[in-house]
């Protein structure tokens, strides 16, 4: 498959969470939005949850002006629930991406189980769909769950890739190895078979490189650690050098030294 420049989408959510923290209105996620776009993201991604520990109803809002303005998408994350699909249905994001829910974790913890779960994630995927969103199931990197994926009836598939980032910052250089290989099985299952591919969850700039030359690869959703590297550099300047990194390795006689 011949390689292709790949999109990047930047997840905001954090800004609000650091907003949240003390109330107000600073730091402003659309700020952070406007910036992005700046630095090269292709698109933004915010995940409203059920609790609104970080974006709010009036952030998605105002993130889905702001952005239809510019042409740029909005990929909204949302828990299989009424609530959140009658919110999508008022607001029709670009795309919607589903996600497993559960109030006591701290962030997504993995996939959505659709094999498990499909009569409950099918309804949901056509409701979307009718109303004009691109969906995308965030799943785990397994051939059982594209195939159900494909079955009712999403666009894309997201594949979850923070076993693998895991494995990499602890060293562990095997298990790594049998995760990068079982995203890669799963970004093939899913071309095949017509989906579109994104990737997303842990990356950094030591695991982007390997998961970005997965020439099925189209997209990759990053957003907690660029946050948190923008305290050091500046939102700007730790987006810039992710897109680097991305684009070096899907071309790397094109590009020198992401540093």
């Amino acid at each position: 498959m011949a390689r292709r420049l790949i999109r990047l989408g930047v997840n905001i959510d954090h800004v609000a969470t650091i907003r949240n923290a003390r109330g107000g209105a600073h730091p402003d996620p659309v700020r952070a939005a406007e910036l992005a776009i700046e630095a090269g993201a292709n698109g933004i991604t915010a995940h409203l949850r059920e609790d609104r520990r970080h974006i709010s109803d009036d952030d998605i809002e105002r993130l889905t002006a702001y952005l239809r303005g510019r042409e740029r998408p909005l990929n909204l994350e949302m828990a299989v629930t009424q609530e959140m699909l009658a919110i999508a249905e008022a607001h029709r994001p670009h795309a919607a991406c589903l996600v497993p829910e559960k109030r006591e974790e701290r962030t997504t913890e993995g996939g959505l189980d659709v094999a498990r779960q499909h009569s409950i994630v099918a309804p949901a995927v056509q409701r979307l769909r009718q109303a004009g969103c691109r969906v995308s199931l965030f799943i785990e990197p397994s051939p059982v769950q594209v195939a159900v994926a494909d079955a009712i009836g999403a666009q894309v598939v997201e594949l979850h890739t923070g076993a693998y980032c895991d494995a990499v910052r602890a060293g562990e250089a095997e298990v790594a190895a049998e995760h990068l290989k079982r995203l890669t099985e799963a970004a093939h299952a899913a071309a095949a078979r017509g989906l579109e591919v994104h990737a997303g969850h842990g990356i950094d700039y030591a695991t982007v490189e390997a998961v970005a030359a997965l020439p099925e690869v189209v997209e990759l959703n990053i957003g907690h650690f660029l946050i948190g590297e923008a305290i050091f550099v500046g939102l700007k300047g730790a987006i810039e050098r992710m897109r680097r990194l991305m684009d070096r390795a899907r071309a790397p006689s094109s590009y020198g030294s992401p540093e």
